[in-house]
């Protein structure tokens, strides 16, 4: 009689059928085999007298018996396991099946988990467990800014008395393609003229910028905008993506005790960093790393980085490409009422004054999500 098994090897050399489960019928031998963890179940039925079955392995030339199974009532069942291209065989009564070589087989991959998905993409969870809620999302895909949602700067500037950008609503400072939102700052021949604060008068400069104001506003949650900028070591260039309060809820404070926050302002004089600020009573201190700002927060000019905030009645902190770098514990009350969103390109002031070395840059905005 001859009595044929085939095995092969599977994950991670463990062994696995290379013939289908169902019992195999070979000159009075039924044999089945089946996966069981890291090993393979051969067994089967034995018509006649045998009392066992011999499996055999090839071993430097030579057949080796590696294992002995009993025939109890015609059936024998053992587990094996064998690393891969070992050749083996099965013998009982004075003759041997056909040889067979275990084979490695690719790793079985487990099917992908299902991810769940809102408006701003794969649900994200909180530090609790529970998820964020998408409240807003802009792609920027489209070739056109969504002015429901967006409304761009005209009575704004950033600079100084002498080099300084009034900000307009033109296509040459503010549109939307390649699917990202475009900011620039640029030279004019004519110089235009504009107000802000301590600023005024005529300049050769103009810029883009847009803000969510009385469209969007949200107190508490999550913030988040992938930019890149122009890549430059000189002075003179300021982009921004900031929160202002919503006017549509009255304040009894002003500046900066009212708030604002910073989640990135990059300066073209600091070319590696993304500096957050939090504008409230602890303005009267100056600058506080740690505290209101941090000047570690590695962004390098010229690259895509993501810049995002958690906001909560207790903390407000900030990363930069998923990296936390400013955390804030203050519950200051200029932190407990809605804010809208600001995206500005700009030239630089005190410490960042254009002085006609750096390009005049784009700010590209990719995106910009809420949750709450």
């Amino acid at each position: 009689m001859k009595y044929v098994i085939a095995l092969v090897v599977g994950l991670a050399g463990t062994l696995v059928l290379s013939a289908p489960a169902e019992a195999q019928q070979v000159r009075g031998l039924t044999v089945a085999m089946h996966h069981v963890g890291k090993s393979v179940v051969v067994s089967g039925k034995v018509k006649g007298h045998a009392r066992k079955v011999r499996i055999e392995q090839r071993k430097s030339g030579r057949w080796v018996v590696v294992r002995k199974v009993a025939v109890r009532k015609g059936a024998f069942r053992v587990s094996l396991r064998a690393p891969a291209r070992t050749q083996l065989r099965a013998a009982a009564a004075g003759r041997v099946s056909r040889t067979v070589v275990v084979k490695a087989t690719a790793a079985k991959v487990a099917p992908a988990a299902k991810v769940a998905f809102d408006g701003c993409g794969p649900l994200l969870r909180k530090a609790d467990g529970s998820t964020w809620s998408c409240t807003f999302s802009d792609e920027f895909n489209g070739s056109d800014l969504d002015r429901s949602v967006w409304t761009p700067q005209t009575a704004f500037a950033m600079g100084t008395q002498a080099s300084h950008a009034c900000y307009a609503d033109d296509p040459s400072t503010v549109n939307v393609s390649g699917g990202s939102l475009n900011l620039s700052v640029r030279k004019v021949r004519t110089p235009v003229s504009c107000t802000f604060a301590a600023l005024s008068g005529p300049t050769s400069y103009v810029s883009g910028g847009v803000m969510s104001y009385r469209t969007f506003g949200q107190q508490y949650g999550r913030y988040e905008a992938r930019i890149k900028n122009t890549a430059t070591k000189y002075p003179g260039l300021h982009e921004a993506f900031w929160l202002w309060p919503d006017d549509r809820v009255a304040s009894k404070t002003v500046w900066p005790y009212a708030g604002e926050i910073d989640i990135s302002e990059t300066y073209s004089s600091y070319p590696t960093l993304s500096i957050p600020f939090l504008h409230y009573s602890a303005d009267a201190y100056g600058p506080l790393p740690g505290i209101n700002t941090a000047w570690n927060c590695y962004a390098p000019r010229g690259q895509w980085n993501t810049y995002a905030m958690e906001w909560t009645a207790k903390k407000v902190q900030i990363f930069v490409n998923g990296k936390s770098c400013l955390t804030n514990t203050s519950g200051d009350a200029a932190f407990a009422k809605p804010y809208i969103m600001m995206l500005t390109q700009g030239l630089g002031a005190a410490g960042n004054v254009y002085d006609g070395r750096a390009p005049l840059g784009t700010m590209n905005v990719d995106y910009v999500r809420v949750w709450k």
